[in-house]
């Protein structure tokens, strides 16, 4: 059985995963993932009991209890570099012994579950307590190519016509799409509208926002906006769903994203009172989690 380099497997004086600073036993098979540690309270605040708290950088997490089921919330930061990192740590917590170095025969599968706020790209989608559920995450990012698992999670036929349809620039990294667990799917995201997440490796130039520095190709969103696969649109932008959706499935996780709609890039509506729309979709996501 092969060892894992001290180099690659980096751990703090105390045992725990060097950016996580996490411990096996931590966290619970279900973990929320929010970009945001001040949301990481508001979903706490639900749980019944707690029964361990940390902190590290920007990544906060708290493990307790709601209504009898053992439950995690972790921010991660924003971006797809951040999401790699903590997929990749939590993956090790439960399918790594971390004492010989080497991964485990049995593995545990784990759900994760992403909370976040996004951009819509589609006129109809309202921007107050409007709930969007990402079937498929399409990666603008490049991650899931320095995996060599990535052939066997991406979904080709809608990675080729994205490619294909938006007459990609082959100077920008090659888009990926993989597809969210369908378990989640239908447990967590049963009711809500489901869509094409673009993962942007960033949140201007990447999404098509200007300040001083000019984008090379300002017509993304609207040829993204009217892409359709399999009756489904491109229906919002945010900043990790791809990078979560591709290791997970690499890894044997489940995961689904789901966001709160603030904002309308099409219609250019706002909504400044999000964070009451955002406490509603964590205590209905929260209510289905516990039936997973």
């Amino acid at each position: 059985m092969t060892t894992i380099k001290k180099s690659e497997l980096v751990l703090n004086s105390d045992g725990s995963l060097y950016h996580i600073n996490l411990k096996p036993g931590d966290v619970a098979e279900t973990i929320m993932l929010v970009g945001d540690p001040g949301r990481v309270e508001l979903i706490a605040r639900l749980f019944d009991t707690i029964e361990f708290k940390t902190h590290n950088r920007e990544i906060h997490t708290v493990t307790g209890r709601y209504k009898g089921k053992r439950l995690s919330v972790m921010s991660s930061g924003m971006g797809p570099d951040n999401i790699e990192i903590v997929v990749n740590e939590l993956d090790a917590l439960f399918n790594i012994d971390l004492d010989k170095k080497t991964e485990k025969e049995n593995k545990t599968s784990l759900n994760l579950i992403r909370i976040g706020t996004s951009g819509a790209l589609q006129a109809d989608i309202p921007v107050v307590n409007s709930y969007l559920v990402s079937e498929y995450g399409l990666g603008l990012d490049g991650l899931a190519y320095f995996y060599e698992k990535n052939t066997e999670v991406i979904v080709h036929e809608l990675t080729n016509s994205f490619i294909s349809n938006l007459d990609w620039d082959s100077n920008l990294p090659t888009p990926y799409a993989v597809k969210a667990s369908d378990r989640l799917l239908k447990i967590v995201g049963k009711d809500w509208r489901k869509g094409i997440t673009l993962t942007a490796p960033g949140f201007y130039a990447p999404q098509g926002r200007e300040l001083r520095l000019k984008v090379v190709d300002g017509t993304i969103i609207d040829r993204a906006s009217e892409f359709v696969f399999s009756n489904l649109n491109v229906t919002n932008f945010e900043m990790e769903t791809s990078a979560l959706y591709v290791l997970s499935a690499m890894l044997g996780h489940n995961a689904l994203t789901v966001c709160d709609i603030i904002a309308n890039r099409i219609t250019d509506d706002f909504n400044p009172d999000y964070k009451k729309s955002m406490k509603n979709l964590v205590g209905e996501i929260i209510d289905r989690i516990v039936l997973l």
